[in-house]
């Protein structure tokens, strides 16, 4: 156990100096350090250090052939742990970053072989939040950052969220508030002719076209017998605490399924759009947002709320596979230990 240092500067509109000093030292020292991002919390660790790296997999508890990707502030310090960029990264660069989008491209060994997990790629990103900017802008090294939270468990959108898992594991976090798109970035693969989707997030595939026209989609993501192209995707994720239940239908339908639980003796919580909840007549309903870009900022928040002590079963409205609606619903289908289709 170590204490975990805790510094609070969302209400700081200059990002308090004196902690980003604090947490950048802590870093180069080869320590552990959660910081918010525009899509969740990154635990964080020096990516050109292998033993501060292990200390990620060790707090997370995280299978260690599940690639990091590493942090930096600029396309410099990007170009800098790469080799062989294809024009198109760098109009994707020029329109997506600094954003939720993460960039797979061949490493040039400047980061620990751990973060890459043997693999002769690398996954890179120029997060868009500013104290995660002055950050690594202060450290002046890659970051290596998963989400800060135990592995398998539903990521961070909150430093709380942060706390609750690793108190006491890592040596600080810096709490800059709630995130805003609320999942991950996108990560596409960008060693081939035409890039590759591997996990949809914050970017959508149809603003990826509009930029760079043709973008392939890992047929990983599609189909469940085909072995995932990034190794962390073959794990399951974002688990709440209690069985969640997918339905997708209509609202009707998904009060059939709620009151044939409850004659069965199960407390159900759901988690529905505003539209759907209005339809449904249950106790414990868990608004997601009008939108789905809300859907997608209050979906973790959501996965993390219910304990077992609180409800047997989550059953979860299914959504439209459009935009983020298609990142919101790779988090559903990891998360869920039953999926209805009515």
């Amino acid at each position: 156990m170590v204490d975990t240092l805790k510094w609070n500067i969302q209400d700081d509109g200059k990002y308090n100096s004196q902690a980003i000093n604090q947490a950048a030292a802590l870093l180069k020292q080869g320590q552990t350090v959660a910081f918010p991002t525009e899509t969740v919390y990154g635990l964080g660790a020096d990516a050109t250090n292998p033993e501060a790296v292990s200390k990620i997999f060790e707090a997370k508890g995280r299978p260690q052939d599940n690639p990091l990707i590493a942090h930096v502030a600029t396309m410099e310090q990007l170009i800098k742990l790469v080799d062989n960029i294809p024009p198109y990264v760098k109009t994707l660069i020029d329109t997506f970053s600094p954003g939720p989008i993460t960039y797979v491209l061949p490493s040039n060994g400047t980061c620990a072989a751990n973060v890459t997990a043997g693999l002769p790629t690398i996954g890179v990103r120029i997060p868009d939040h500013p104290v995660a900017q002055a950050l690594l802008r202060k450290c002046d090294i890659p970051i290596a950052a998963p989400s800060a939270n135990i592995s398998g468990k539903p990521s961070p959108t909150t430093a709380y969220h942060v706390f609750e898992d690793l108190q006491g594991k890592i040596a600080g976090i810096l709490d800059g508030g709630a995130t805003g798109v609320g999942v991950e970035s996108t990560v596409i693969d960008c060693t081939e002719a035409i890039p590759t989707i591997l996990r949809p997030g914050g970017i959508t595939v149809e603003q990826l076209q509009a930029v760079v026209g043709d973008v392939n989609v890992d047929p990983a993501l599609v189909s469940s017998t085909e072995r995932p192209k990034a190794p962390g995707m073959k794990y399951r994720h974002y688990s709440p605490e209690v069985p969640l239940w997918l339905v997708q239908g209509t609202a009707l339908e998904i009060q059939q399924v709620i009151e044939r639980e409850q004659r069965n003796g199960a407390r159900i919580a759901v988690l529905a759009s505003a539209g759907t909840a209005k339809l449904l007549h249950t106790e414990e309903i868990f608004i997601l947002g009008d939108n789905i870009n809300d859907i997608a900022t209050h979906l973790y928040d959501a996965l993390r709320k219910y304990k077992s002590s609180d409800v047997d079963l989550i059953v979860c409205e299914a959504f439209q596979e459009f935009g983020i609606g298609q990142a919101v619903m790779n988090r559903l289908k990891k998360a869920a230990s039953k999926y209805l289709v009515n």
